[in-house]
């Protein structure tokens, strides 16, 4: 299951913790081609040249696999997708739901990596 964005995908639970395991800095779009998800992929796209030192991955919501998202503690109290989780060496650094400005993306963005 692939969402068809302009972004990287992730399909597994593994394939997550590799990414996590080679990349210092990631976020995350967990969502579906719904009206709250598709301004935060827009987003992720737009700011994937200004932020080289980030990757930048999608990951279907209704993928069974996503449940290394879906069930992170972070995310416990989420009521709206997307789930937007941001890594630092591995480690949750912050966590949003539904829709995002990209002034909030960035905000996050520059005070974490």
């Amino acid at each position: 299951m692939v969402l068809p964005t302009n972004l990287k995908h992730i399909a597994s639970a593994s394939e997550h913790a590799e990414i996590l395991k080679d990349h210092e800095n990631v976020m995350v779009c967990c969502g579906r081609m719904g009206p709250m998800c598709l301004p935060v992929y827009d987003i992720m796209g737009e700011l994937q040249d200004e932020y080289k030192h980030v990757e930048f991955r999608d990951m279907a919501f209704d993928n069974p696999e996503a449940g290394v998202i879906r069930n992170i503690p972070e995310a416990g109290s989420f009521m709206g997708l997307p789930f937007t989780i941001y890594y630092k060496n591995g480690k949750v650094v912050a966590a949003t739901s539904s829709i995002q400005t990209k002034e909030q993306v960035k905000e996050i963005l520059d005070r974490e990596f």
